[in-house]
Order: structure tokens, then sequence, then C-alpha cells
């Protein structure tokens, strides 16, 4: 194909309508159909990344290959596609001011005064075009955070509008909007969408397809009324109704026929008969589990589930896998106590101490890693995780009382865990850790790990900053915890397990992030395997 095509997906009335997993769905559907398919995202926000952000703010930050600390939204796109992103694929206000106050100190504009438009306006342009300007692609969907009428978002607007003008046919605007249902008359009501399209109308886009959230069906009266009000075709009325699953939103788009709505909007061939049967063989094994499995997931933001994105995802694929449901148990770590650890952990099949920064609520995932260690529970320490693990046999197993991470303790007579070299002297904390894809060979073939990947080399993805301290270890190896992946370049410890243990790993990368549904990750996949209780086999 010779030139691509951009979609642009908007939202309007409210935030968390579900953007990403429409842009993600109809990528998946288009994808389907034969054609090449890659998803960016365009954040409001004037961090230059997510990275600083506290979870709280705005869910995980999501790691790509090539380290870029991005937003959650490009998780789905992997999980979905089944294909990387990249620091392309995440774009910030905070980033495209950046880049044009960096333009403007080297004298790059000839001394003009610098606005909004054009330069702003240029630099998102710029930036929109980069992956279709590399001829890899022949669609790009671009996804807008926030909601039209934003004062954040107005510049991302302008240059769709721009966009659209200069490339006519080859641009498509999907609005996605809220239709609320009014429990008090039994109605569903379209004016916020008709409000929200004339935000869009003032600020000179007119979009190509309607995508409204409901919860109830809605009527053919309704789609008629609103390609009416907001001037769409009525073709170009589309419903998305709650679902069970966000893996169930491409079939639901593919029987609103939006992918054969968006290609004949782009005047581009219907190519192949979409093929969907590994998707939905995922979908047959995701509803049909033979058993249960409660897993404990130990953090310290349990309160925002979206701050452990990726590791439900991976569960949830780990669990279809197994023909399982996975039943989470959410447990804030500042809850584990001693004198309440065991009551709060002993019902569970398996536990996973989640990643994270700072000392709150260590003491409890120390007891997680404890009670997992002591009961022959199946444990899974992700990045900290991994380091209370080796903290905790430290201190109760080596007998090294005071042992700790330097970062919780920088005085600790036992830096079990401590920073890179490299890393000491760092107060800049944007974008300074150790990110994106390593290398880690396995170095013993007599392990969980090994089974579980079946290989000795595997990449992984990283974002953290403390590292196992290799000083101590011989130590740990004759307690009986053995380091069983290395890092071929540092000779850094990646994995540790404790052999004598059912499954017990601990890990400083991120296999989260690299699980899709048509890729579950190996180790959630022995995880949860692990953690299926024999009897119910």
């Amino acid at each position: 194909m010779s030139e691509t095509r951009y979609i642009f997906v908007t939202g309007g009335v409210t935030s968390s309508l579900g953007k990403g997993i429409l842009a993600a769905s109809l990528a998946k559907l288009l994808q389907s159909r034969g054609y090449k398919v890659t998803i960016q995202k365009l954040d409001p926000y004037i961090n230059v990344d997510p990275g600083t952000l506290n979870p709280y703010e705005h869910g995980e930050c999501y790691v790509t290959e090539d380290g870029a600390e991005t937003d959650l939204d490009l998780g789905h796109y992997e999980r979905f596609l089944n294909e990387t992103t990249s620091q392309a694929n995440n774009v910030t206000t905070g980033r495209i001011y950046q880049s044009v106050i960096n333009k403007e100190r080297k004298g790059d504009y000839l001394g003009k005064t610098v606005q909004i438009i054009p330069h702003i306006t240029d630099e998102i342009k710029r930036r929109i075009k980069i992956l279709g300007s590399k001829g890899k692609y022949d669609i790009v969907i671009t996804e807008i955070g926030g909601t039209v009428g934003d004062i954040e978002s107005l510049p991302y607007i302008e240059s769709v509008r721009q966009l659209k003008w200069e490339l006519g046919s080859k641009v498509l605007v999907i609005h996605l909007t809220l239709v609320p249902y009014l429990a008090a008359t039994g109605e569903l009501k379209t004016k916020p969408t008709q409000h929200s399209v004339k935000q869009l109308l003032e600020a000179g886009v007119q979009p190509d397809i309607l995508v409204l959230r409901t919860e109830y069906d809605i009527d053919l009266n309704i789609r008629k009324k609103v390609a009416l009000f907001c001037n769409v075709a009525l073709e170009a009325v589309v419903q998305s109704i709650n679902v069970s699953t966000i893996y169930d939103v491409p079939l639901k788009m593919l029987e609103e026929k939006l992918d054969l709505t968006v290609l004949k909007k782009l005047a581009l061939p219907i190519k192949e008969k979409i093929n969907l049967s590994a998707w939905n063989s995922f979908l047959t094994r995701l509803k049909s589990p033979t058993q249960t499995v409660e897993i404990g997931l130990v953090g310290k933001y349990v309160e925002l589930h979206d701050a452990y994105k990726s590791i439900v995802e991976a569960l949830i694929h780990a669990g279809a896998e197994n023909r399982c449901n996975v039943n989470i148990n959410w447990i804030h770590s500042e809850s584990v106590k001693n004198d309440n650890y065991t009551k709060i952990l002993s019902n569970l099949n398996g536990i996973i101490v989640a990643p994270g920064f700072g000392h709150r609520g260590m003491s409890g995932k120390i007891l997680a890693a404890k009670y997992a260690r002591e009961s022959n529970t199946p444990y899974f320490g992700i990045c900290l995780g991994m380091q209370v693990a080796v903290i905790e046999f430290a201190r109760n197993v080596l007998k090294l009382e005071e042992a700790d991470s330097t970062e919780m303790t920088p005085k600790t007579p036992y830096p079990v865990i401590d920073l890179m070299e490299q890393q000491k002297g760092i107060t800049n904390y944007g974008g300074t850790m150790r990110l994106g894809a390593y290398e880690c060979r396995i170095v013993e073939n007599d392990s969980n790990v090994f089974r579980a990947y079946n290989k000795l080399t595997i990449h992984e993805r990283h974002r953290h900053r403390y590292e196992f301290n290799d000083t101590f270890i011989e130590k740990f190896i004759a307690g009986g915890m053995v380091p069983v992946g290395i890092n071929p370049e540092t000779d850094l410890v990646e994995i540790v397990e404790i052999p004598k243990h059912k499954w017990f790993v601990g890990i400083q990368f991120h296999p989260e992030y690299r699980s899709t549904v048509l890729n579950p990750h190996p180790l959630f996949v022995d995880f949860i395997k692990n953690s299926i209780v024999e009897e119910e086999k």
C-alpha cells in the first residue's frame, strides 16, 4: 500500500470510557484482515513520561522493549496485537514542549516568536507521522488522552484538524462518548454525546465514526437520532456495550462492523477474510475454567487495581492457559503484620509480591515472603518482590538480622540489595533506572525457571535501580537460595530460586510486560500451574 492512513480516537463526556481498549480492538480486527497496524498514545499531561508519576495518579507505568516508560494503554496495544511498541508509540505534552524549547534554544526557529500554532502543533504532527513515515505500517491508530474540551488536549485536537485538512481521506476520526442510562426515567440519554460532538466541531473536527459506550443496547431510533444531530452516517454510529472481559471487545466491534466501516471510509480494500480463530480459542479457555486458584497479590497500591494492570492481565492469560479461574486476593502490604500474617495468607494457593519503590509496606511484603517460604506456598517475587525474598532469606535463614536494601536502610551492615555503582550519586530520577530489554542466561537447567522457559537465553524488560549484591552470593548458595539467572554482560543476578521449595522464584525484571493473549508468559503459566491444588487436578 502506497500511503499510511491515520485513525484518531478521541473521547468525550468522561474519562475511562475505554479509548485504549477500543483502539486496540479496532487494530486487532484490521490486523486480522491482513493490514500492518500500530497504535500510539498522545498524553496531554506535562510530565515528560509517566516514570515519575505515582501509580495512584495514572495507574502502572508500562515499559517497552527499548526502555521507554509509557502509559499503561501501550500494554493493551501489545497484549491485543502481539506486537512490540517503542518510544515513538507514546508522546506527552512534556516531551513536545521539551523538544520545541530545545530547538528554540538552539536557534532553529530563526528568531521567530514560538507559538502553539504552528510550532507546538507541527511538533505534534511530526510525532504522529513518525510511525507512518518509516513505511512499516498501513494504518497508524492514535489515541488522544483525556476528553474533548480539556484545556490540555486542545493542541492535539488542533493538530488533528490540520492533519485532516492536509491529508484528506487518509485521516479518520473516531469519537468515543457516553450514553448514560437514567434509572429515574428508564431512558438512555444522547444529549451528553451531542454536546461532546459539538465541542469537537467547535475545534474544527467533524468525527467520522461515533462509538457509544452504554450499559444497555441502543436501539435504531437512538442511532438515527445521534446520526442526525452529529452529522455522521447511520452505519457509523457504533455501540460499545459493557462486557465481562476486555477481550470480548474486538468481537463486539466485529458485530458492529466497525472494521468494515473504517476500511470503507479510508477507501481501503477488504484484503482478507477475518481470522480470529486463535483469539476465540483463548476466549473459550478463559470462559470455561475447570477449577479456581486463590492468588494473593501483595502490594502497596492495591486500592487502585490499574497500578498492577499488566500483572492482572498476565494472570488472566496464564489462567486461561491452565483452564483455571485466577481469583486475585488484593492484599495491602501495610495490613500484613506479625500478629496476623498467617491468618491473612493461609487461604492462598500462591503469593505474588508486586513491584514498587520506597519503604512503605516493606515489612508486610517481607512477612509474605517468609510465609510462602515456610509453608511451601508457591511464591512469585517480581522486581521489589525478588529483593524482598532476598532480604527475608538473609535475615531468617542466613541469620544476617539487619540485612536490608540500601534503598530502605542506607547504612545497613548487610546490604544484600544495593545500587549499581553507576547509579550512585544520581539525584534526577526521570529515566535513570535500568530500563528496557536485557539478556539473561539461565544457569541452572534443573530449575523451575528453566522448565518454564525451556531455553537457556531469555530477554526480559527491566525497570529498577537496585540489584542483588553479589558479594553475598556464596552465603545464599550455601543457605539454599540459588541464583539461576545471570546477566551475561554485568554478571548481575537476575533470578533467584529455592530448589527445595515447591515453586519459589524471585526475578529482577518484569515478565508481565511481555505477556500477551496469544503468548502468555511462561513464568506466569508455570506459577499458576504449580499453584493449582493437587487434589483438584
